[in-house]
């Protein structure tokens, strides 16, 4: 089993930066690519991006391409979400998820481990 933890979430005005991180803890000795998902009011849970289990392969949805970087800490065990350039469209809980696997997916049924998750609220 693999527990799987975020933070950093906040309240921030538009234009504004946060940096998420997610940590996993549990049986973490073996391969797991890593993914990012965002779940706004009234809607579906949706991908925002992944990244290998070595950290050398990432992929965005195009709504976050050039404002958001996911990262993996040297520990493997931690990945980051640093989100720039905010917009209230971006408000969401964002759940981290990992998948037993070496490359990352785009759907969240390819995922075997889920955070709580943490809100971003962005403000006009």
């Amino acid at each position: 089993q693999v527990q799987l933890g975020e933070s950093g979430g906040g309240l921030v005005q538009a234009g504004g930066s946060l940096r998420l991180s997610c940590e996993a803890s549990g049986r973490t000795t073996s391969s797991y690519a890593m993914g990012w998902f965002r779940q706004a009011p009234g809607k579906e849970r949706e991908f925002v991006a992944h990244i290998s289990w070595r950290g050398g392969t990432t992929y965005y949805t195009d709504s976050v391409k050039g404002r958001f970087t996911i990262s993996r800490g040297n520990a493997k065990n931690t990945v980051y979400l640093q989100m720039n350039n905010l917009k209230p469209e971006d408000t969401a809980v964002y759940y981290c998820a990992a998948r037993s696997a070496f490359f990352g997916a785009v759907d969240r049924e390819a995922y075997d481990y889920w955070g709580q998750g943490t809100q971003v609220t962005v403000s006009s």
